[in-house]
């Protein structure tokens, strides 16, 4: 069914103004009108074209206003400021719907600009780049229709109730206002209701642009089937505007057309200007302190060497296309794909005898490692005609005698936050790792969670925010001690906020938790930070179990003590805890533990359960049941069960058949045999025991 109508010779409220009221509404306003008309043009016009099109479709209202009717208008009286912009604002929204929907060519000659300016030569604009959150929000912007992204602009950034804007939609000559305000309320709703704000974002505002040249390659070509005398007169013109001078985008890199169909096809020059040092994204020193979103996105350039442009430009092009030689690791579920635009830098510098280079995508954080002596230096490479096959790897940029190589490890990154965005590791050494800290960490210590009654202690930072070695936990033989960091944030943004990270092997350390056990009649109770007495006496006894998930991409670990339970025979209090790993993928793995009482405070639980790809013991499942066998100190056998805090009631099957209205159950039962557990919940659904 067609989205628009024929649009009424009246399609404006109010009268047309004269061009000097016009002219002053549109200077006063014109950020507004060009965000309008960018948000409804269709994203297949590509950044640069919706950009100039956007100040294009603004700028050529101002003529139409000339075209006022002096009959009807008083000499000398203007209108209100309001009236000549609502008058501006429909007029644009009337063009830029025209460029999605068909219509009569009279009407989209009479509506769209007739003029060539704004005209750019030699340059691409666009916006600056956002994160995640903003990528996601343009990519559901480019799955609805022109209708809805206008009355989603209309709605969250001109504050329009619905009625107006349908009255403004139906006046600009769409069909169904009524479902284009719908499925802009739909996108309101993104991201936790903070689409308004998200378009108020530089990633949406085509008055704040970049600049990037166009495709060099290209023009370096054509201007060689030109006359002679004018070909190398263009060429040089060409050249000496806008070819970097280290002639950085010269030539693509070796192994880009290989990563393609991993990442979506990636043009020459979108990825010559991805892998351009000059254009890595650097944040100011204190934007964390200023923005209600703490990630990697805020984190300023450090290290010393930043301003290695040789070194950023080795970094970048080994992700372009690592060759054969260049160590190559991935966490699971990252891809290794070049960027598909200028990522922003983190960290450049020496550590440990290797230079390294940290990167962060949007998506991805990549850590580049050199070693420092005996640089080879980078091979020259000889230009390919464009039919020119490239080969699926390049060349070892530069490596060091004795086998000593590059190195590029991928990190997934995406949905990050104070914690989990705390630190990265930057250098591993037979002492341990080394870690960037997060410019909002104020401070850091370490302790071991197998000795959970020692105070903590402090750890050197540099004035780069590198700290001194942290030793990292054994992966085999006997665990005998378990370092963490315990970091705190500045209090420009959170007051009295410690939290633990550890390290699993990867650049960036999980974020450990403790979620306490049910009280009476207490409120249910979310992950909190494990820096309390119960949560570290909790972990004492879980940490070992941890080396399980070394480099399975683990982004969180939470410790819930879902019951408690009496053991017959005055046996002690027995808790039961489900140790949940977050990855940033996804999936969730979870491990069931049964911890009787004991004389050594880091004596490890019993495992009674294990499942992976579960939501148990999660935000989305926050129900389980389990259950063993324990044998009571006179020796007699037992069957154990318990359920958390929904449970009602719990019923034995098999070898044993016994049930309990309670969150625990207890009966005598023979050391063998098939049980098989269910219970009851609060509003009525049933639950099997996990694993």
């Amino acid at each position: 069914m067609p989205t628009h109508r024929q649009p009424s010779d009246n399609a404006t409220t109010g009268p047309r103004p004269g061009v000097d009221d016009a002219e002053a509404a549109l200077v006063e306003h014109y950020p507004r009108l060009v965000r309008l008309a960018y948000l409804t043009l269709p994203p297949a016009l590509g950044r640069h074209r919706r950009v100039l099109t956007a100040h294009a479709t603004v700028q050529h209202v101002l003529p139409s206003a000339r075209k006022s009717d002096s009959r009807a208008r008083v000499p000398g009286q203007r209108l209100p400021s309001g009236s000549a912009f609502a008058w501006l604002r429909g007029q644009v929204l009337r063009a830029a719907l025209t460029h999605e929907q068909p219509s009569p060519w009279w009407r989209v000659r009479a509506a769209r600009p007739r003029t060539g300016l704004p005209l750019v030569v030699g340059l691409r604009l666009f916006p600056r780049a956002g994160g995640s959150d903003e990528l996601a929000l343009d990519q559901a912007l480019s799955t609805v229709n022109a209708p809805a992204r206008a009355a989603l602009a209309l709605r969250v950034l001109e504050g329009l109730s619905e009625q107006a804007v349908r009255a403004l939609l139906e006046d600009a000559g769409v069909a169904d206002p009524a479902a284009a305000v719908r499925t802009a309320e739909r996108l309101a709703a993104h991201r936790d209701g903070r689409a308004g704000k998200l378009l108020g974002t530089a990633e949406f505002d085509p008055c704040t642009v970049q600049t990037r040249p166009t495709d060099l390659l290209r023009r370096r070509q054509r201007s060689r089937i030109a006359g002679a005398a004018v070909a190398i007169a263009l060429a040089a013109t060409v050249l000496a505007v806008s070819l970097p001078e280290d002639g950085s985008l010269e030539q693509p890199v070796a192994g880009a057309r290989a990563n393609d169909t991993l990442y979506g096809p990636i043009g020459t020059a979108a990825l010559a200007r991805a892998l351009d040092p000059a254009l890595l994204e650097r944040a100011p020193a204190d934007e964390w302190a200023d923005t209600s979103r703490i990630d990697f996105s805020v984190w300023p350039a450090r290290g010393g060497r930043t301003g290695d442009t040789a070194l950023l430009k080795r970094a970048l092009r080994v992700w372009g296309g690592p060759g054969p030689a260049v160590r190559v690791s991935a966490t699971p579920g990252t891809g290794t794909a070049p960027p598909t635009q200028p990522p922003r830098l983190l960290y450049a510098g020496d550590l440990d005898g290797a230079a390294v280079v940290l990167l962060h995508d949007g998506q991805r954080i990549v850590r580049y490692a050199e070693p420092v002596s005996k640089r080879v230096p980078l091979p020259k490479r000889v230009p390919l005609p464009e039919s020119a096959p490239l080969p699926e790897r390049g060349p070892l940029p530069e490596s060091a005698p004795g086998g000593a190589a590059a190195s590029l490890d991928f990190a997934r990154a995406d949905q990050a936050d104070t914690t989990t965005a705390a630190a990265l590791a930057v250098s591993r050494t037979p002492d341990g790792a080394r870690y960037l800290l997060a410019p909002w960490v104020a401070g850091s210590a370490t302790r071991d969670l197998l000795a959970p009654g020692t105070p903590a202690r402090s750890l050197g930072v540099t004035a780069d925010g590198v700290t001194a070695a942290v030793p990292a936990p054994a992966s085999g033989g006997d665990c005998v001690a378990w370092p963490v960091m315990v970091l705190r944030s500045s209090a420009r943004i959170v007051e009295r906020h410690s939290f633990l990270v550890t390290d699993l092997g990867e650049p960036a350390p999980a974020h450990l938790t403790y979620t306490p056990p049910p009280g009476g009649g207490a409120p249910v109770r979310g992950p909190r930070e494990a820096t309390g007495e119960r949560a570290l006496l909790s972990w004492a006894r879980t940490a070992c179990s941890l080396r399980t998930l070394r480099g399975s991409g683990v982004r969180a670990v939470n410790n819930w003590a879902f019951a408690e339970q009496s053991l017959p025979e005055s046996g002690g209090r027995s808790t039961w805890v489900c140790t949940r790993a977050d990855t940033w993928r996804g999936p969730g793995r979870i491990l069931v533990q049964f911890q009787r009482p004991a004389p050594v405070p880091t004596t490890p639980g019993t495992v009674v359960a294990e499942a992976g790809h579960t939501a148990s013991c999660g935000r989305f499942g926050q129900h389980i049941l389990a259950g063993t066998r324990w044998q009571s100190p006179s020796g007699k056998w037992f069957l154990l069960a318990a359920g958390s805090r929904d449970v009602t009631r719990i019923e034995a099957t098999g070898s044993v058949r016994a049930s309990v209205s309670a969150t625990t159950l207890a009966v005598r039962a023979p050391r063998e045999g098939s049980v098989r557990l269910s219970a009851r919940l609060t509003g009525g659904g049933s639950l099997g025991a996990v694993g």
